[in-house]
Order: structure tokens, then sequence, then C-alpha cells
């Protein structure tokens, strides 16, 4: 059924800057060393299976542009020849890593205990994949927001029997993706946030929530999962306001429910767009915090005003994002997922290939201008210098004085304090030169 989708393309190679072949790295190689490690060691690049196999180009105003073979039914044939066609993608992209949620890859089934069987099945099928290629899971997750069941939230319904149903689909979900040794296991929230605060009792959805991922630590301890937990802010789309909405606001529930030593975050681009944010503040926000755990790499259009899940093509951007996680120590046991799409119009399976090539490439740019940064030590030395004054060990005992043990000496010294320049054009001009 697709065992020629991808017929004519050979695998993608790192050709340098000089190439002019669409379908070769420029940037990314994956064995060029970076600050002492591995390119491809540091990026952890993963494909979404959603965008790249599941999405059919429909959009909110028209129905399905790509046709792909896969398509046509809905059955455990049709999830076979996608995994077929999935996994040919990854040999030839060559990525280490691949992410999915349960109803992208399994078909939806007449009972919950079907769809459950059809994912079980579905992973006899990506076990043997993973084995035959070396392709690793990167995470998985459950897709809680699609269905019709799901209007109302999953773990936040106000109906117990949904919350249950919920329960059921993502221990399925952690059990799939411990079997097949994935490194995370992420939860976004889709439409754990409300429409109207007039049939909204929100400190109870609040509390359900965090019962509910409660009872995910549990059990990813009861079955000796070695992966990270990862929670997904989205500020909006599909709720009016979802109770994730930024790295914040899900550190500030973490700690609430008591599980901030248990997870961390995932955090995509798109949505810090979404939320008011430079993609780079989210990443400090979390690494502040020792929160900081995977990403989603994308961008959004800036002249619309929701999540349009495209590649990434902004370097300053992306270095500035790699720069934040560079200095927290890199992703761990997190990676760089492309939870992007390419567009409606782009209808070939060589448009699906350039999609990555060239966001990757993007990123090798990014974290390779981004580790030159930290080398030069420019913008170290003058965070350092900005809060020098931290430094005098009488600065330093404020911080364990009574305030009106800090006034009283503030009146004694009886100065003013002149404030001196932040220098943000200077560092913006030294940041250019890297990229």
């Amino acid at each position: 059924m697709t065992k020629d989708f991808f017929a004519g393309l050979e695998p993608v190679r790192f050709e340098g800057t000089e190439t002019s072949n669409p379908l070769a790295f420029r940037h990314y190689n994956p064995d060029e060393i970076v600050l002492g490690k591995r390119m491809e060691d540091h990026l952890r690049f993963a494909v979404a299976y959603w965008h790249s196999l599941a999405y059919e180009g429909g959009d909110p105003f028209g129905g399905p542009t790509f046709l792909r073979p896969w398509q046509a039914g809905g059955d455990m044939a049709h999830a076979g020849a996608k995994a077929d066609a999935a996994f040919e993608m990854f040999r030839l992209l060559g990525q280490p890593y691949f992410c999915f949620h349960d109803a992208d890859v399994r078909p939806e089934g007449a009972s919950l205990a079907e769809s459950v069987s059809n994912l079980e099945r579905i992973t006899d099928i990506f076990a043997a994949k993973m084995e035959e290629t070396g392709t690793k899971l990167l995470w998985g997750t459950a897709n809680m927001f699609s269905a019709r069941r799901w209007m109302a939230g999953a773990s936040t319904n106000p109906d117990p029997e949904v919350f249950a149903y919920a329960a059921t689909t993502v221990k399925a979900a952690m059990d799939a993706t411990h079997r097949l040794g994935g490194e995370n296991y992420v939860l976004w929230g889709g439409r754990e946030g409300y429409e109207t605060l007039l049939n909204t009792d929100l400190g109870q959805e609040l509390d359900h929530m965090g019962a509910f991922l409660s009872k995910v630590v549990e059990y990813k301890h009861k079955i000796g999962f070695k992966g990270t937990i990862l929670v997904e802010p989205k500020p909006q789309e599909p709720s009016k306001h979802q109770y994730d909405f930024d790295a914040a606001t899900c550190i500030g529930f973490l700690r609430k429910y008591g599980l901030e030593k248990e997870v961390k975050l995932n955090l995509e681009q798109g949505h810090a767009i979404l939320a008011g944010h430079s993609f780079e503040h989210e990443l400090a926000v979390a690494a502040a915090e020792g929160m900081l755990g995977s990403i989603d790499m994308n961008r959004n259009d800036y002249q619309s005003g929701w999540d349009t899940d495209q590649f990434p093509n902004n370097v300053p951007e992306v270095a500035l994002a790699y720069y934040v996680i560079l200095r927290a120590g890199g992703l761990g046991s997190g990676g760089t997922n492309f939870d992007a799409r390419i567009r409606r119009q782009s209808l070939d399976p060589e448009d699906l290939i350039a999609s990555h090539v060239g966001g990757m490439d993007v990123c090798a740019r990014g974290l390779k201008a981004a580790a030159a940064m930290l080398e030069d030590g420019g913008l170290e030395a003058a965070l350092a210098d900005r809060y020098a004054g931290w430094q005098a060990p009488e600065a330093q005992a404020m911080l364990s004085q009574p305030l009106e043990e800090i006034a009283a000496a503030a009146l004694a010294r009886g100065s003013d304090p002149q404030p001196k320049s932040g220098r943000q054009e200077i560092l913006e001009n030294w940041v250019n030169r890297f990229v």
C-alpha cells in the first residue's frame, strides 16, 4: 500500500554549505563536535508522527488535501501501512527519535477495550521496526482532546466516567511508551480548561487535574518507567483559557500539588508566542526552576493569531533558545521534537522530507551560534558585571536581614543610588556577530 510512497528518494546526507541539493544537510552534521559533544547528542531530533503521518492537510475551512494512501480507512491494515511509511521516512532522515499520540498510530475501536487492544498491536509493530532500524522513542502521549467525549476536558471533566476513560487511555499510552523504551512521557492539557466560568468549578477541576497527574507519577514508579514525566504549557486553543497557560503557571500548579520533583516541562515555541512570551523566556523560566525537560521546535505565523505549527526558519530566534538550553546544561532525556507540519499545498513526499531537512539545518545553525556565544563569554561577562554589586558581603547580608535593619543601614549611608546603563543595544549587536 505504501511501500513506494518515498520511491526515488535517497537517505539525506550532510553535504556542507556549498551544496545546492535541497534534500541534503548544509549545516546538520550529526558527528560534528560542539562543546565537547556530538551535534546529534545535543539536538536529539524527533519526528512528530501526528503532523508528519496523521495530518491530512485540512484546516478550519477545508478538508484533506494530501490524500495519503494510508488515509483511506480506519483499520489496522491502514495503521500498519502508515507505520511502514513512517519508518521509511525515519530511515531517509536519519533522526534518532520519533514521538506519537495513541490516536496517531492506532485506529479508534468500537469500544475502549478495542482501542487499547489496537494500541497494543501497533506497539508490537513499532517494537519490531525500532529493533530493525535503530530509531528510538523520545516520548509517547495520549490524545484526549479530539474525540467528542473530551469536549469538556479529560481529567477536569465534570463527568467522572470521562475521568476514568482518561485514566485508562493514559495507562495504555504509558504502557506502550514503557515497552518501547520511551525516554519521556508527555501530558498536554488539550481541553483541560474552560469556555465560561458560568458552568465551571475552577477549584474542583484543578484539584482533579492535580490528582490525575499524581496518579500518573505513581503509576510510572509502579511499572518501573525510568523516563521523565513532562507537561506541556499552552495558553489557548482549543479552550478559551487552559489551566496549563505557560511555564510559570505550570510550575505553580506542580508546586501546589507537590509534583515539582517528579514532573518537568515540554515547551513549544508556538505556544510561547500564543502566551505573549518569547521562546527563550519560557525556557529560562523552566531552567531557573530546574524543570526544563524537552522542547517542541516550530514557529507561528506572526500575522496570524493562532498556532500555525510551521517548521523553524529563524536562526536568531533558534540560537537564543539553544543558548538558554546550553546554559542550563542541555536537554537531558529530552530532545528537539518537530511539532510542525507542512503547508496544505505542499503535496509531495519530497516536501515532507525537505521540511525536516530545513528545520534540522536551522537548529544546527542555531546550536552552533549558541555554542560560539557561550565560548566567547561576552554575555556572561556582561551579566556578571551588571550584578557585581551583589557579590559584596554587605549586599549578601541584606538577604537574611529584617526590613528595618536594611532600612536603618540605608538611612545611615544617606546615598541616592544612580542607575547604570543596561546596554541592551550593545548586547543585541553582540549577539548579531554570531547569527
